[in-house]
């Protein structure tokens, strides 16, 4: 998600690693700024600042999900369910969601309820069922009801953005499938059975408005209370909008009548700090509490620095290079492959990122359910390259061209690498270097031969994240690829309910896939919280984004 504030490409998708360019608030000025803030609502008033690349764009989740917003959305609004927590096995005292398979559960999934107390669903998978709590309050005063639950959904029917993409996942074709079977019942019941109707009720994107003020601010004029929703919220989450000021900072409010009982912080404060230098600077001199979004170097650093910590957790994101299946050569498979065996992932891993991530191997995060690393044949090996690019006519080589996002320094460092690699085979490489406000504008459009890309599916489900990169129809496929038999599985894994047999047709759509190498397969990056010393509490998101209501200070 870039400094715009629709990118497709995260319906719901994923998330990004977004720099935002622009001038650095560095030095003094920053720690002024930041600490002027803090003084102003007083020492006694529990606050927690955070130092981030963006602040929010847009607060309505149909239309926006750049960076700094989509923090927003974590706190600021509420689902029906979430994944159980349990222990990350590698950090101690950090927890992360349970995005195993658990089919004897309703929905393949061990969750536990938020705004939904219970729910059942239909071992075809034809329907689902949610029963609300009662008694919940909105930030306006208002109840929460099923007909709140159906409001929600059918504004993405109306409104026609980033929930198009929910819908299509799910199999909702029209309003009339989404019912309030009585004030806190809601029903789902898509036009084929899905076997995601309650997994993906977790994902971020998948939270409840209160329809009531949304109706009342929006009236006759703005029904969906688009207007409303850009700059507020109305919803039945843990925080508010208390102030929203673009490019600088947003101050969110603790609700004291939460129905989950009121955060530890009364206050947040999410700075708007473009660089990762200035924000590493801020948070050593303990002007934040924690400090998003930096490089690699930058966390070796900070691990020797008095008063921080810095966790490295195991992440849902996957970086690579989309090498475009519609540009001569890459329409060629072979040259997909030779890409692949030239591509130097293990210097790559050890130098650019610090060994701070792993290779990426496969077509999906690895710890999601029916992941395989069966089919991985690559890791760099020149000669198989040459002979690779010799089978396809290319034994000379060929120029093409790699994009790239100047905002992410990793970005230049490895392209300078697979450059001086690919030199070796015969193959010039030229790099076009993008403004970080402009690249993925250029992803979107994919023109590009060869370009980076980062993103993380939200939902840990091998047919949502598959299809959002190799369905030849979706957004986000931006390496264009096309495959018609991948089409065909993908379908087949959204509409059914044998657990088996969706694993048997992920493996095979794995298979296809790492066979014919629509991407160069770069790294999963760590996902990093550098934070002072006695702030705790930190749950590891699909979604990559800090729910600041499990937080707290010792």
């Amino acid at each position: 998600m870039d400094n715009n504030p629709v990118d497709q490409s995260a319906f719901g998708l994923s998330r990004r690693s977004l720099m935002k360019g622009g001038i650095a608030l560095t030095g003094l000025s920053a720690l002024s700024s930041v600490a002027g803030v803090t003084s102003a609502f007083g020492q006694s008033v529990p606050t927690l600042i955070v130092a981030s690349p963006q602040t929010p764009q847009s607060l309505d989740s149909e239309f926006d999900i750049s960076l700094g917003t989509v923090d927003a959305y974590g706190v600021l609004y509420e689902n029906l369910i979430e994944f159980a927590k349990i222990p990350d096995p590698k950090v101690p005292g950090v927890m992360r969601e349970d995005t195993g398979s658990y089919p004897d559960k309703p929905g393949g999934v061990n969750a536990v309820g938020k705004l939904a107390e219970s729910w059942e669903m239909d071992p075809g998978a034809r329907w689902a069922k949610f029963k609300l709590r009662e008694g919940v309050i909105s930030n306006w005063g208002n109840e929460l009801t099923a007909e709140d639950v159906v409001w929600s959904w059918r504004r993405k029917f109306e409104l026609g953005g980033v929930g198009l993409f929910y819908l299509a996942t799910l199999g909702l074709t029209k309003p009339e499938q989404i019912k309030a079977e009585d004030k806190y019942i809601v029903s789902f019941s898509p036009e084929n059975p899905n076997p995601m109707l309650v997994r993906i009720m977790a994902n971020l994107f998948a939270h409840v408005f209160d329809s009531t003020k949304c109706k009342e601010v929006g009236g006759e004029e703005d029904p969906w209370a688009k207007e409303f929703l850009r700059n507020e919220t109305a919803s039945f989450a843990p925080y508010v909008v208390e102030r929203l000021e673009r490019g600088q900072q947003a101050v969110f409010k603790a609700r004291e009548d939460y129905y989950g009982g009121k955060p530890f912080f009364d206050r947040v404060i999410y700075r708007e700090v473009p660089t990762s230098a200035a924000r590493v600077s801020l948070l050593r001199g303990g002007a934040v509490d924690i400090a998003q979004f930096l490089q690699p170097l930058e966390v070796i650093q900070l691990k020797n620095v008095p008063n921080v910590e810095v966790n490295t957790i195991d992440a849902t994101s996957m970086l690579w290079i989309e090498l475009n299946a519609v540009v001569a050569p890459f329409d060629n498979k072979l040259v997909r492959q030779a890409m692949n065996f030239a591509f130097p992932q293990e210097e790559i891993i050890k130098t650019v990122f610090q060994d701070l991530g792993a290779p990426l191997i496969g077509a999906m995060p690895w710890f999601y359910p029916s992941f395989t690393d069966q089919y991985w044949q690559y890791g760099q090996n020149l000669e198989k390259a040459r002979e690779l690019l010799k089978e396809a006519g290319f034994e000379s080589g060929f120029s093409t061209t790699l994009s790239y996002n100047a905002g992410d320094p990793v970005h230049e460092q490895i392209a300078i690498l697979y450059q001086s690699a690919l030199r070796q085979i015969g193959i010039n490489l030229e790099l076009k270097k993008y403004p970080a406000g402009t690249f993925y504008n250029a992803v979107s459009e994919r023109k590009e031969p060869m370009i980076f890309y980062q993103d993380n599916p939200w939902t840990p489900d091998p047919g949502y994240a598959m299809s959002l990169y190799f369905d030849s129809k979706s957004f986000v496929n931006y390496s264009n690829y096309n495959n018609k038999e991948v089409d065909e599985l993908l379908y087949k894994i959204a509409r059914s309910a044998d657990e088996s047999e969706r694993v048997k047709m992920s493996q095979r759509v794995q298979e296809i896939v790492m066979e014919e190498a629509p991407w160069v397969f770069v790294a999963y990056p760590n996902y990093h919280w550098a934070h002072k010393t006695g702030v705790k509490g930190l749950t590891y998101y699909t979604s990559n984004n800090i729910r600041y209501q499990d937080l707290s200070r010792s």
